[in-house]
């Protein structure tokens, strides 16, 4: 199922988030980086504050939540992940075709965000192209991940 986010779920968002970075990218990314992305401290008041800024929707199995995903008004995706436990479940490419047909509804012609090397093939059987790949420098970090996007 999968459904809006409620704001008393934002601790259940930022610990998957946790989850999906540190055990879910262990093939991409150090463990330097992996904790520079997703740190021990997380702001939750920020993402409660940014999760009332745009529809975040969450999908849910037998009453868990096992990932997320959120949308800007200009078909920006900030954020998509899924528990590692439910990776390779469809989940994500659930998630991607609710935004999809959320923003058709909403008349956006385009949907862009920035994509982890783990993410990118779940964006590419979805229908998302490579528009570069970027570093991005988390915590001392420096990240690969690409700028993705899809014409609808």
């Amino acid at each position: 199922m999968i459904r809006l986010c409620v704001p008393a779920e934002i601790p259940v968002l930022i610990d998957l988030f946790r989850q999906s970075v540190r055990r879910g990218t262990v093939a991409d990314y150090s463990a330097a980086q992996r904790l520079a992305w997703a740190p021990d401290h997380i702001d939750g008041d920020a993402w409660a504050a940014r999760c009332a800024n745009r529809p975040t929707w969450v999908a849910e199995i037998a009453g868990t939540v096992t990932g997320f995903v959120d949308l800007e008004s200009d078909g920006h995706i900030d954020m998509l992940f899924v528990h590692p436990e439910f990776h390779r479940q469809g989940i994500a490419t659930a998630l991607l075709a609710h935004v999809e047909s959320e923003a058709q509804t909403q008349g956006i012609k385009r949907l862009f965000a920035e994509v982890s090397l783990t993410a990118r093939p779940v964006f590419e059987k979805a229908g998302f192209s490579v528009i570069e790949q970027q570093a991005v420098i988390r915590a001392a970090e420096t990240l690969t991940n690409y700028r993705m996007q899809k014409p609808l």
